[in-house]
């Protein structure tokens, strides 16, 4: 067995094992792990600028795109694919036009990545496993499902309370918003 079979077999048991905890279910996990494969595949063959700058989050068919490119064209080619891929229900493009990023801001934006992640986790209140945190440049972008409103609004608390963050983008859902799955 080649190295990517290994990784592509792991990855599926990891998806199952994550897909059944999840409000979403093993079917939901499964479906946006498919759309993931076939954005990645479009954006690799398109730029592998692309496929490295931007990082994309699904839930629900729901696609939140994140990331820094050099080019306005970058950016837009990067939505458009994403829409190409079966299943998507919603692009949400918070991709960042500039050209600033160095290795210290990467190091700061994973730092406040992980800071969260790990007060996420060790919150009683919050069920962390539907949550899914990415930093740009100092912008915590949150993806998810929240159980309720109370729960969402300790989340984003807990984001901001974090230093070096700029702003919080969150892109949740509530777990029983009725435009879920429609």
């Amino acid at each position: 067995m080649t190295s990517g079979c290994v990784t592509a077999v792991l990855g599926g048991a990891a998806t199952v094992g994550v897909g059944a905890a999840e409000e979403r279910g093993l079917e939901g996990a499964v479906d946006d792990t498919k759309i993931r494969a076939e954005i990645n595949d479009l954006w690799f063959r398109q730029d592998f600028d692309l496929y490295r700058d931007v990082t994309l989050t699904v839930t629900e068919g729901r696609v939140m795109l994140t990331g820094s490119v050099k080019k306005p064209e970058t950016r837009v080619d990067a939505v458009r694919l994403a829409w190409q891929a079966a299943g998507v229900r919603q692009v949400l493009d918070e991709i960042q036009v500039e050209d600033k990023s160095g290795m210290m801001d990467y190091a700061g934006d994973v730092w406040i990545a992980n800071k969260l992640r790990t007060r996420l986790m060790f919150d009683s209140q919050i069920k962390n496993i539907n949550y899914t945190v990415d930093v740009v440049n100092g912008v915590v972008y949150l993806m998810g499902i929240a159980q309720n409103q109370e729960e969402l609004d300790r989340v984003i608390a807990t984001a901001r309370d974090i230093s070096d963050v700029r702003r919080v983008v969150s892109h949740v859902v509530l777990k029983n918003d009725p435009q879920r799955q429609s």
